[in-house]
């Protein structure tokens, strides 16, 4: 009996997403399969960008239930790409099925989809939807290969231009991630182009500085300008700066940093010794020991430029304030290493703090922000894309989280962080001083320092008793929590006990794939090679989703605001840290202090840095449905509505704070790492 069916087709909302070829399709249901129809309206444009277009497809009998939809695209005059958002079919009996897509169809191509409703492989039935399972899979390892950029980095995609990249990871509009186009422009809308004539002269005071700032609306860049100087804004920025993750409670003072009681009872403010407050859980201290033995920048060798490994040690006195009371330049004690304290003549204080922004600076960028999110996230995303298919559940919930990552790093790769990139231009770590940082620290990085609970606990800074005021550990701490239970949500909806995740052989191939290729050289690091249980598995998805989500939002966008006052997080220093006291004056610190032309890059770097992607997607905004059921879409109003609950404590906190936190507020978390 001859049957009508009526299939909807929408094209992407991105520039250029709508196509003048001819597009096919077919339908394939479970009592047969249509022919194979074009799909066109006389006298009308089909497939513009942003349209929905409805066609009849008729057939001489009742399909079935509709389980694939294949489309074609065939040139026609001149071949352009086409973005599918979804194919939608309305049976005969009036039912409607949706089947997203959300991908490029590029050149003469054909895409099969699955409907949407979310699969684990061994709920399906039919040789049918297996065997599209599994030519989906041998086509994605075939497009998204594992390449190594650097020995003893973690695995990257294979391709070393961002026109390289499958259609579909790639940047809608690659102008607007030009590194180059970003940085120049950034340097012009602060005018920054007067100084670059000047490269290599230094400035002549701090006031100096306010030269390159003439554009500056951040209210928080501005506090910085007026108080870095102060101990208390140079402690805070270890809680709730742009590299907040090293600050640690310590249980007694390392041997390679002797600090005495008669070198800081001056700084104290209990009666008791240094061991003592030590004890009382009063001392905490931040090591640089990874900068420790890496060559700075010597890109130029007719201006050179240095690197130390500081350790600072901090008190928590009556006021419950953190304060700076010791710091050590180097990381070998002795004579020619001396300890810097409060009571020090004012500019040797002030060098040393100096010293240890421009360290932690160094750490951020290439530790904290380049490794620590960009390359694991890209990591988990090209395994991802090579061993899970669209219709797994944990695909559709990991997608949002993915967008962009491996096209951004793909970009840094190709302008940034590259031989004689835009890195080498102005920071200390350039000139391959950020690769061998990396390939050090990555000697150390564990699976359990991602976990963000374990993070704290492992430092001793867990709880509000054990350090005051630490907000991005507060912050952090909700949107995990709401993050792990959004996911624990889904899991729990498709994954009925343990053995349902043990039996998934295309999540443990996900796991694996991770271990064995993705972190293939480091054995130490704890990364599992497959999963057991739910549990384990909703930790390790949230690690995943709270990496490229919170973690990067924290240590990204905040760089403005931290690091356009160029004292305070000074991208290289170009004289040696002082081996004595007594060295220090303005002179010293300006000669060591980035001359005006690398202060100008470092500026624009930093801003270009901070801005969000135009129509930024933020935590928990998912428009492209992947997921169908209603019991998934509950569970993302749900963690909607925690995460808008969150973002409006946090706005009621910062009301009363001169200079607030907002690293990890939500309504300014990007769901993934896409700059």
């Amino acid at each position: 009996m001859p049957c009508t069916y009526v299939v909807s087709v929408a094209t992407g909302t991105q520039g250029r997403s709508g196509t003048d070829n001819y597009i096919f399709v077919t339908l394939v249901g479970s009592e047969g399969c249509s022919r194979k129809i074009r799909l066109d309206k006389p006298q009308h444009d089909d497939f513009e960008r942003g349209s929905v277009d409805s066609y009849p497809v008729g057939t001489q009998e009742n399909l079935g239930e509709i389980t694939l939809v294949k489309l074609e695209k065939k040139k026609h005059l001149t071949q352009d790409d086409w973005y599918c958002r979804y194919v939608s079919v309305r049976t005969p009996g009036g039912d409607g099925v949706e089947f997203p897509c959300y991908r490029w169809l590029v050149g003469d191509k054909e895409v099969v989809l699955r409907d949407g409703r979310a699969h684990l492989p061994q709920d399906d039935e039919t040789t049918l939807v297996k065997e599209h399972r599994q030519k989906e899979l041998e086509m994605r390892r075939k497009a998204y290969r594992w390449m190594q950029w650097q020995p003893g980095f973690p695995m990257s995609i294979d391709a070393k231009r961002h026109q390289d990249l499958p259609r579909d990871i790639q940047f809608d509009s690659e102008k607007g991630v030009d590194f180059v186009l970003n940085y120049r422009k950034a340097i012009q809308n602060l005018f920054l182009n007067h100084f670059m004539h000047m490269f290599k002269s230094s400035w002549t005071d701090f006031a100096d500085f306010k030269k390159i700032f003439l554009k500056i609306k951040s209210t928080a860049s501005e506090y910085v300008m007026q108080h870095w100087k102060e101990d208390l804004i140079f402690s805070h920025q270890f809680m709730n700066g742009c590299n907040p993750v090293l600050i640690q409670k310590i249980g007694k003072i390392p041997d390679k940093f002797p600090v005495t009681n008669e070198m800081v009872a001056g700084s104290l403010e209990r009666d008791l010794t240094l061991e003592q407050e030590v004890k009382a859980g009063n001392i905490y201290m931040v090591d640089y020991e990874v900068l420790d033995g890496i060559k700075a920048n010597g890109t130029d060798p007719r201006t050179p430029q240095y690197m130390t490994a500081p350790i600072c040690l901090l008190y928590k006195n009556t006021q419950n304030e953190i304060l700076p009371i010791a710091i050590q330049l180097g990381q070998t004690p002795g004579e020619d290493n001396p300890i810097f304290l409060p009571t020090d003549g004012e500019y040797d204080w002030l060098l040393a703090k100096i010293w240890v922004r421009s360290s932690d600076f160094q750490h951020h960028q290439t530790i904290t922000h380049l490794l620590r999110t960009h390359l694991i996230s890209e990591m988990f995303a090209v395994a991802m894309f090579r061993q899970l298919p669209a219709v797994h559940p944990v695909f559709k919930l990991l997608i949002p989280h993915v967008r962009f990552t491996i096209a951004i790093n793909t970009k840094a790769r190709e302008q940034l962080i590259c031989e004689r990139g835009l890195f080498d231009k102005a920071n200390a770590t350039g000139g391959g001083a950020h690769v061998a940082l990396i390939q050090k620290t990555m000697k150390t990085l564990t699976f359990r320092s991602l976990c963000f609970p374990d993070m704290m606990k492992a430092r001793g800074v867990d709880s509000e008793q054990e350090l005051p005021c630490y907000f991005y550990r507060d912050d952090g701490y909700k949107v995990w929590e709401a993050t792990r239970s959004f996911v624990s949500d889904v899991i729990n909806i498709y994954y009925s006990g343990d053995e349902k995740v043990r039996g998934d052989e295309e999540i443990q191939a996900f796991i694996k794939d991770v271990c064995d290729y993705g972190m293939k050289d480091f054995k130490h690091s704890g990364f599992p090679r497959s999963l057991q249980s739910r549990e384990e598995l909703i930790e390790y998805l949230t690690v995943i989703v709270f990496t490229a989500s919170a973690q990067h939002a924290a240590v990204n966008f905040g760089q403005y605001d931290w690091y356009s006052w160029i004292p305070n997080a000074p991208s290289t220093m170009r004289k040696p840290p002082p081996n004595r006291k007594g060295l220090a004056n303005m002179s010293l610190i300006m000669a060591s202090l980035p001359d005006r032309g690398r202060s100008s890059w470092h500026l624009g770097a930093v801003w270009a840095l901070s801005q969000y992607q135009k129509n930024e997607l933020y935590l928990g905004t998912y428009p492209d449905e992947h997921f169908l059921e209603k019991p998934v879409k509950a569970s993302m109003e749900k963690f909607k509505k925690d995460l808008a609950e969150i973002s409006g404590d946090i706005r009621k906190r910062n009301r009363e704070r001169k200079l607030p936190y907002c690293g990890l507020s939500p309504d300014k978390i990007p769901n993934s790492v896409a700059v």
